[in-house]
């Protein structure tokens, strides 16, 4: 029994000294060396996209299935549980074919109906270039010959500025043709690599939904198998709360900006915006990003109207402020309500962290990633404190002492004093 505990307590110490060795390592790999643990996390990450995609899909649609079943097959459902079945076999293909035509169906209406219009904003708009730049043209020169000594600026500026750019054309951008045309031709790629990792994730998808509940079990299985009876509780809860907050923003988002979308493509055509379909497509994307996306979306399209009638441009902005207002007082509460438990100053935080680091996608998902550390966080400090036998609310700690009015600590304050 000794000699047990002995090889146990070694081999706790060497894999103790092992991990930390490999860190210590890793970490100079990744700072002074080649980097190849990186380059190789990153190989593995492109490898898996569509395993990714899949999944994403299938995390998406689990509840568009789930509300199928139970509204559709409830007996059959009550049958399969009783038999100690995971799930109903008809039930599940039926609803896996119901989704997918709903979202065909949906495809269907988005192509006969939104991008047709899409289409003809994006030629009205390209057609319409030269009456731009002509007006800008002549307000520019409207107001240089009001003012001479602006003309006289202006006109040294564009000189110098026409010569920096026969420089770069002769000196950088000719030379380099060849390496256009090559990020052209890999731009093209990398497109037909993103539809080919959506198709296999489609596929993937399906396989989830099919399997989900294994896969959920084979999960639990593992966590049961690696952790001890004391930790399980705290990490299921832990998966649980990940996932409200995920289930709730994303999913939420989603719906979100897919009805401000909808709201903003039906009021500019009732009033007669220029480029309606176009405008409502960049603001319901936009809308996808919090707090900075409204704004992200509003700038660009209401520099489009204002090219067309400055008036119906003051109309608009009027419009998506109030649209906003709705948004964010009636329609995010009832469909996000407060899933992250962000305040607006970790919100904020949070984009501009993600979006550092990972561009669009990070702003996006920086939020929920955010929202699970501070709930972590917070869980682990109320934790300490009630082993502490101290409050957990933070109106509590106004003052120094947990629990004391302002009043009272003021009296203390001041007998110290004295």
């Amino acid at each position: 029994m000794t000699d047990m505990k002995k090889d146990s307590r070694y081999w706790k110490v060497g894999l103790t000294v092992f991990l930390t060795v490999s860190a210590i390592l890793l970490f100079y790999d990744t700072l002074f060396g080649s980097r190849a643990m990186v380059k190789f996390g990153v190989k593995l990450f492109n490898t898996l996209k569509p395993i990714l995609f899949g999944a994403m899909i299938a995390y998406l649609l689990t509840p568009v299935i789930n509300f199928f079943e139970n509204k559709l097959f409830p007996e059959s459902l009550k049958r399969a549980k009783l038999g100690g079945k995971l799930c109903s076999i008809g039930p599940r293909v039926v609803s896996l074919l119901l989704t997918w035509i709903a979202i065909c169906v949906l495809a269907y209406l988005l192509l006969l109906f939104l991008i047709p219009e899409l289409y003809r904003s994006i030629v009205q708009l390209f057609n319409s270039l030269e009456t731009y730049y002509n007006t800008i043209n002549n307000w520019i020169n409207s107001l240089l010959e009001k003012n001479p000594a602006v003309e006289a600026w202006a006109s040294g500026k564009i000189e110098a500025y026409y010569n920096d750019l026969v420089n770069v054309l002769s000196e950088k951008v000719l030379p380099q043709t060849q390496q256009i045309m090559t990020a052209v031709s890999g731009g093209i790629m990398t497109a037909l690599i993103f539809f080919k990792n959506l198709i296999v994730g489609a596929i993937v998808s399906v396989y989830l939904l099919s399997t989900k509940e294994r896969c959920a079990a084979h999960g639990r299985k593992l966590i049961y198998g690696l952790l001890n009876a004391k930790q399980t509780p705290w990490v299921f809860r832990g998966i649980h709360r990940m996932d409200a907050i995920f289930s709730g923003f994303v999913r939420g988002k989603l719906l979100d900006s897919l009805i401000i979308g909808v709201i903003c493509f039906i009021l500019s055509e009732a009033l007669h915006f220029p480029y309606a379909p176009l405008v409502s497509v960049i603001i319901g994307v936009t809308n996808i990003i919090p707090f900075f996306g409204p704004f992200l979306g509003a700038i660009p399209s209401l520099f489009l109207i204002l090219l067309v009638s400055p008036l119906k441009a003051l109309y608009f902005l009027i419009f998506i402020i109030a649209l906003q207002q709705v948004d964010g007082n009636i329609i995010g509460p009832k469909i996000l309500g407060n899933t992250t438990g962000l305040s607006s100053l970790w919100v904020i935080i949070a984009i501009l962290v993600g979006g550092s680091f990972f561009g669009i996608p990070g702003m996006f998902f920086g939020v929920p990633v955010c929202a699970c550390f501070y709930s972590l966080l917070t869980f682990l400090v109320e934790q300490r404190l009630r082993k502490k036998n101290l409050p957990v609310t933070t109106d509590a700690y106004q003052t120094e002492t947990p629990g004391e009015t302002a009043e009272n600590h003021s009296e203390i304050v001041n007998s110290e004093e004295k």
